[in-house]
C-alpha cells in the first residue's frame, strides 16, 4: 500500500484542535491500513517521530434522503489518533 493511500485527510474539528496542543493529531485513514502502516507513512511524509497510534472506527449515521425520506446509511470512517514524540505537524494556519 502506498503512503498516499494510507492517510486520507487530517481531521480539523474543535476536538482535534484541542488535542493538537498536547501533540496528538487526528487523521482519517484507509480501512486496510494498520497501526504499523500509519506510523511508517507519517514518519516518511511529515518527518516526525511517532510515539503512539490509536485507532477508532466511527460507524456511519443513518440519514433520511429523497422525496420519500427513505433511510440511507453513510459510510464508516477509520480514525487514527497519533501521538508524536518529536517534531510537529503544521496543520493549523497561524494568524
Amino acid at each position: 500500500m502506498k503512503f498516499n493511500d494510507i492517510l486520507i485527510k487530517p481531521i480539523l474539528t474543535e476536538k482535534a484542535t484541542n488535542l493538537a496542543n498536547t501533540n496528538i493529531y487526528m487523521f482519517e485513514t484507509n480501512f486496510k491500513a494498520n497501526k504499523h502502516n500509519i506510523k511508517e507513512a507519517l514518519e516518511k511524509l511529515y518527518k516526525v517521530k511517532v510515539k503512539q497510534v490509536k485507532i477508532l472506527i466511527r460507524k456511519g449515521k443513518k440519514r433520511k434522503v429523497g422525496r420519500r425520506m427513505t433511510f440511507k446509511k453513510l459510510a464508516d470512517k477509520k480514525i487514527a489518533f497519533i501521538q508524536l514524540e518529536e517534531g510537529k505537524i503544521d496543520l493549523f494556519p497561524q494568524a
